[in-house]
């Protein structure tokens, strides 16, 4: 087996997930979340895009129900015993599969909470799967239950954490090397993820953004690639992940000069942040940090070019997304913790004069307040 984790910080895990279920009065949880498969036994693929379950009983005991393309997967990167297989097939039914399972685990008749938030239970299986468990099991939705024991980091996942934070860095520095007019986009992202890989990182869960000139404005990965002018703009968002677990950066780097409108934007973007990294502290909630955010960039006059969040929670994620809740959004109650990974974004887009300004950095939530995982100077590089 190929484990991050020694089979104490998985037991740990375990037992604080039981003590969730037996809070709920649940008989056991049926997950659907590759993070939560991971997180619990070390379980590591992207099979999840097809029908597979994890079942944990209140007394403990584990089974996963996959295909054969994942039982090797399993047995070699996870502590699962209990392993069953549901074959392909044009009459195949992996919903009455996982029944017959759950029966011969003796929870007939049980309350069984389901991660139905999932991007591992698609509208159409999370219908069959009701459907088979009708009449002979409760299903109630449990979505949620796992995240909240994710988000807070034990010190054997923040060691992670840093590594990720050591790779976030180093790619960083890739570009801000590498980015000069007449260079290629396609040659920034292959020396970020090359700097990653080289460092023994993974890829991140998803892709890194990147857009210059007008397409700066971008908050999503898009294909197609440009070369840079002598006088240009450039965002970047990216993360260094190592063992699946995250730590994001964001910035919008000046080709040239920079415009009157970038070192506006920049001065907003850096009060914000220095705000937001105040708010990151125990006992604050996640809508106390974007009111931090929020008053900043209205101060300025920016409420139409801010948006509506300005970051989230970080761990170890898969595809198709790197954030993890809880999100800084207005009036989010979620209390922030020691040992919980922020990652806080100032994204500024200014449509009408095509101006971007982005700044992005991760926080690890300590006893005292933060300590920032990707120590880089909140500094406008211009190249």
């Amino acid at each position: 087996m190929t484990l991050h984790f020694t089979p104490a910080e998985f037991d740990r895990r375990k037992q604080r997930l039981l003590a969730e279920l037996s809070e709920r009065r649940l008989d056991g949880l049926l997950m659907f979340q590759q993070e939560s498969m991971y997180w619990l036994t070390g379980y590591d693929t992207f099979g999840f895009c097809f029908f597979q379950a994890l079942w944990l009983g209140i007394d403990g005991r584990l089974a996963l129900l996959t295909r054969s393309a994942d039982l090797r997967q399993a047995q070699h990167t996870s502590l699962l015993e209990d392993i069953r297989i549901w074959t392909d097939g044009r009459d195949a039914s992996p919903q009455q599969q996982l029944r017959d399972m759950v029966e011969s685990l003796g929870a007939k008749g049980a309350r069984i909470g389901v991660e139905y938030e999932s991007y591992g239970l698609t509208a159409a299986n999370g219908r069959r799967l009701d459907a088979v468990f009708e009449g002979f099991a409760t299903l109630e939705d449990a979505s949620g239950l796992v995240d909240r024991l994710r988000a807070v980091k034990s010190a054997a996942e923040i060691i992670y954490v840093k590594q990720a934070g050591k790779l976030a860095l180093a790619a960083r520095k890739a570009a801000i090397d590498l980015i000069a007019p007449g260079i290629d986009e396609g040659d920034v992202l292959a020396a970020m993820q090359g700097a990653i890989f080289k460092g023994g990182g993974d890829y991140p869960a998803n892709e890194f953004i990147i857009g210059s000139d007008r397409d700066a404005l971008l908050c999503r990965y898009k294909s197609g690639r440009r070369q840079l002018a002598s006088e240009d703009q450039i965002t970047l968002e990216w993360a260094g992940a190592f063992r699946h677990y995250h730590a994001a950066m964001m910035e919008t780097v000046i080709v040239g000069p920079p415009r009157d409108r970038h070192l506006e934007l920049f001065a907003a973007a850096k009060q914000a942040i220095e705000a937001c990294a105040h708010a990151i502290a125990p006992g604050r909630t996640a809508g106390d940090v974007f009111a931090a955010h929020a008053h900043v960039m209205d101060g300025h006059g920016l409420s139409e070019h801010r948006l509506a969040a300005c970051g989230y929670s970080l761990g170890a994620k898969f595809t198709p997304s790197w954030m993890d809740p809880p999100m800084f959004y207005a009036d989010n109650g979620w209390v922030l913790e020691p040992g919980m990974v922020m990652f806080a974004h100032m994204i500024l887009m200014d449509s009408t004069t095509e101006t971007a300004m982005c700044l992005g950095r991760t926080f690890l939530v300590t006893e005292r307040g933060n300590e920032p995982v990707t120590d880089a100077p909140l500094d406008l590089i211009v190249n």
